[in-house]
């Protein structure tokens, strides 16, 4: 029996996440849009402290430069999350004369 890379087997796992995200986040309804960022900027937390361990002080090798981009990415969706949850519950206030 042929034996699948790894590399191959972990890239399309990836790929099928992307698309099952995709597709997840998109039929979601406005009313439910800012929960679900929540729970995206709680994720991305934990992503985080991963890649900072994944990124710690040693030699660097290719588990420490995936473990930067996971840390700029992360990042980025979790304060971008912030702004579009600010956006969203700005929509719901009274506006003041």
């Amino acid at each position: 029996m042929d034996m699948v890379d790894p590399t191959v087997f972990r890239l399309a796992i990836f790929v099928l996440a992307i698309f099952v995200g995709y597709y997840v986040v998109w039929s979601v309804t406005p009313a439910l849009h800012t929960p679900l960022m929540a729970v995206t900027n709680a994720i991305s937390s934990v992503i985080i402290v991963g890649a900072l361990i994944a990124a710690g002080p040693s030699e660097v090798n290719l588990a420490k430069i995936f473990g930067f981009v996971a840390i700029v990415l992360a990042s980025v969706n979790i304060f971008g999350g912030f702004l579009v949850t600010q956006r969203m519950l700005s929509m719901y206030k009274k506006k003041q004369k």
